[in-house]
């Protein structure tokens, strides 16, 4: 039990649910504020930054933070959470650098927000989520396909282990999941 808990893999894995969990669950506040009175936010975050369509771009930012801290916490698009909290916190640490400078007062939290949102969106979400579920799905069913192929012809499971090798640059939905949305599965 102790060793299992103390591999790599494992330790990892836990380190990266509490990191997506803790910073959904602490994000999200942030975007019923801004839902709250998203006039107030306009005026406040958006008009500064002469941005054009200040409320569409307010409703933006408040369900990107929302959608984004609601898929970092279920694990699920994970990356594709991370990086709509990226986007909006990128924009708030440009807003802060123009209308006040550097003050770290004001953008340690934004910093800290970035730097977790990032770290996910690199790393993934790891084993313990709706990802990695979705991903040993797939795995399974074109594990199940690739052995129904060979056992129906077993003359041609020689040759669909080389077009398989020969094809595995082309890829499919499983190889486009795994390797840009859905966790890291290379362990």
């Amino acid at each position: 039990m102790l060793s299992t808990i103390l591999t790599k893999s494992f330790s990892k894995d836990t380190a990266l649910l509490i990191l997506r969990v803790i910073t959904g669950t602490v994000l999200i506040h942030h975007g019923f504020e801004k839902l709250a009175n998203i006039e107030n936010f306009a005026d406040a975050f958006v008009r500064p930054l002469h941005l054009p369509f200040p409320i569409f771009l307010s409703y933006i930012a408040a369900f990107s933070e929302i959608g984004g801290s609601w898929l970092l916490i279920l694990g699920l698009a994970t990356r594709f959470g991370a990086l709509a909290i990226v986007g909006t916190i990128s924009v708030a640490i440009y807003h802060a650098l123009v209308t006040s400078g550097f003050n770290i007062f004001l953008l340690e939290l934004l910093l800290l927000y970035f730097a977790s949102a990032t770290s996910i969106a690199l790393t993934g979400p790891g084993d313990f989520s709706i990802d990695e579920v979705i991903i040993r799905i797939l795995r399974s069913e074109s594990e199940e396909e690739e052995v129904g192929q060979s056992s129906i012809n077993p003359k041609l499971s020689n040759k669909k282990i080389i077009t398989k090798e020969e094809n595995s640059s082309k890829g499919g939905i499983f190889q486009f999941l795994q390797a840009n949305l859905l966790s890291d599965t290379s362990n």
